[in-house]
């Protein structure tokens, strides 16, 4: 279904009004489900720095308990024997709310020899294969161990040890702080409860060793391996990507996290909150703001529709007078009146009418002009001076003889010119008939190079035919001389003192490719676009001083469309001008190789 201009403007006005508003639309909600988004995750990052502080404050209250009540444990030189340690360690209260695991106290050599809370098999048991035991042994430093499973009670535990030094500095023994995991003394209660009545997920990761702390709704009795890559997709995004963000899973949003790490540990503080909690207040927020936008967008449609719709009804009576005009073949010009937009449309267009036909009867005039006026005087006056320039006429003055030279050289390029003119006038307008013969390319191209032999002498080019062979085509060689005449004086043109003009032929899927190459530098990017148009010459460095009419390559681009062809070009390592002849310009070639190979019986 065809509309009129008049509907097509109305539609385009309501498209794209309608457009406008959707795209709006889109682009609010983007923005707003990122806001929520990022509002979200920075929430559960503040709670997770919250849970992390909270935890490391834990750990130092812990381990400093643990330091002072270690002073107690010694007279300065040995440590005291285990009925005084268990006696001293019965009066410390505090540390049976700190440690829900007990405290212990081990000799040197990592041996518990006294405990808060009884626990059987665990005094006499030597500790001293655990690596924190052997970091304690080894600074003299309090230590607290990564989650582990306990030898005696197997439940997930983490172990604070500090040392017991003499008056020298040497290590007398241990005291040791258990927190069994399971009871979940050490983590931020309150926040775990907080996260599960909100929805939220809480986990507490210990990446060095990749287990679980914490994970989920409850405390684990014995220590989780973190799942394997790919397991979890809110796990991967933890330990992979950045500390905030939301995660997608099969191209759908789960999950809107953040986390934090806990240096002192080594763990990771998680919580993520699921995506569709996230979206539910933005979406109800959009709805209203939807609703608003699409009243607008319509009011503004239909305003613009009614518009289009008012202001495109004189073109109706315009276009058809435009039209009976182009039917009737009529010079009348369209009437200027109406509204002042139509008036000085119609002026225009009256305007561009005129110029038109002056322009076209300047062209006709020019080129009958040239035809006839310019071409057969200067026909004479060109034979003229290679009469005199031959010395049929007796010998010149050796001043004389330059002059006259300069002027046959200048006549033959006028008359060069002239004819570029005419042919392209004849290509233009179809009157260029071609005679197609059977005839060796490689011939042509010879007698091509040899002709503009002197030009490549003078500019100091040698020039190169690199076919393989003879080639026999179907081609009118006139006019084929002609184009590679143009191809080759081009490229000799454009070549650097010493540099080669190739030409190469070769066959190709859809008939035979020829290719003129030069050692230049080549045609410019600007210029690219415009290389066969006519009366184009590229001004770079010094090509405009080559000359020209700037119709070589226009007319070659007609010639060669006219033969059923193509032209184009590449620049690399200079330019190269390629022609694909299609195979009936060469389908003769089978034909005359039989007629020659075939012997006559005797």
């Amino acid at each position: 279904m065809a509309f009129s201009l008049k509907g097509r403007m109305a539609l385009i006005m309501l498209a794209g009004a309608l457009l406008t508003v959707l795209g709006v639309l889109a682009t609010a909600y983007h923005s707003l489900l990122n806001d929520f988004e990022q509002l979200y995750s920075q929430r559960q990052f503040n709670a997770t720095v919250r849970a992390a502080e909270q935890v490391e404050q834990s750990l130092i209250l812990r381990q400093q308990v643990l330091d002072t009540v270690a002073l107690q444990l010694s007279d300065g030189l040995n440590l005291l024997p285990p009925d005084t340690l268990q006696a001293r360690l019965a009066r410390q209260e505090q540390l049976n709310t700190l440690f829900s695991g007990g405290v212990l106290v081990y000799n040197a050599n990592a041996t518990a020899i006294a405990e808060t809370r009884f626990v059987p098999g665990r005094v006499g048991t030597n500790y001293a294969d655990r690596d924190y035991f052997k970091a304690v042994q080894r600074t003299r430093k309090p230590v607290i161990s990564a989650p582990l499973t306990g030898r005696t009670t197997g439940d997930p535990l983490v172990v604070f040890v500090s040392p017991v030094l003499s008056d020298d500095g040497d290590l007398l023994g241990m005291l040791g702080g258990v927190v069994n995991l399971a009871t979940g003394s050490i983590l931020p209660e309150k926040q775990l409860a907080e996260a599960r009545r909100e929805g939220v997920n809480f986990r507490i990761l210990d990446t060095e060793h990749q287990l679980y702390v914490y994970n989920g709704d409850h405390q684990s009795q014995a220590l989780q391996p973190l799942p394997a890559p790919g397991e979890d997709a809110l796990i991967d995004a933890v330990l992979f990507n950045d500390r905030l963000g939301v995660v997608t899973l099969n191209g759908e949003k789960r999950w809107v996290y953040a986390s934090t790490y806990l240096q002192k540990l080594g763990w990771v503080f998680v919580r993520a909150l699921p995506h569709q909690q996230v979206i539910t207040p933005a979406n109800a927020f959009f709805k209203r703001f939807a609703g608003i936008s699409l009243l607008i967008g319509a009011a503004l449609a239909l305003f613009a529709f009614w518009m289009a719709w008012t202001a495109m009804r004189p073109l109706e009576a315009m276009t058809r007078r435009i039209h009976a005009m182009t039917q009737q073949s009529s010079d009348i010009p369209l009437p200027e009146t109406g509204v002042p937009e139509l008036a000085r449309l119609a002026r225009a267009f009256n305007r561009l009418s005129a110029e038109r036909r002056a322009l076209s009867q300047v062209k006709d005039d020019f080129v009958a002009v040239v035809s006839h006026e310019l071409r057969t005087p200067l026909t004479s006056i060109n034979g003229a001076l290679r009469l005199v320039n031959s010395g049929m006429t007796g010998p010149l003055p050796e001043k004389a003889a330059e002059l006259t030279g300069l002027a046959q050289r200048n006549g033959e390029r006028l008359q060069y010119l002239i004819n570029d003119l005419l042919d392209f006038s004849k290509l233009s307008s179809g009157k260029m008939t071609l005679t197609p013969v059977c005839c060796c390319l490689n011939d042509i191209i010879d007698e091509a190079l040899q002709g503009n032999g002197p030009m490549a002498q003078e500019k100091g080019v040698s020039l190169r035919n690199a076919g393989d062979g003879p080639l026999p085509v179907l081609i009118d060689p006139l006019r084929m001389r002609q184009l590679l005449d143009n191809l080759i004086s081009n490229a000799i043109k454009f070549s650097p003192a010493g540099g080669q003009v190739r030409v190469l032929t070769e066959h190709t899927e859809s008939g035979v490719q020829l290719t003129v190459s030069d050692q230049g530098d080549g045609i410019p990017d600007v210029f690219a676009g415009r290389l066969f148009e006519r009366f184009s010459q590229a001004e770079h460095g010094t090509m405009r001083a080559c000359g020209g009419t700037g119709l070589g390559l226009a007319i070659c681009k007609e010639l060669i469309e006219l033969m059923g062809g193509r032209i184009g070009f590449y620049n690399r390592n200079g330019a190269h001008f390629w022609i694909e002849l299609p195979a009936p310009l060469f389908a003769g070639l089978q034909q005359e190789a039989s007629h020659e190979n075939t012997t006559t019986p005797l």
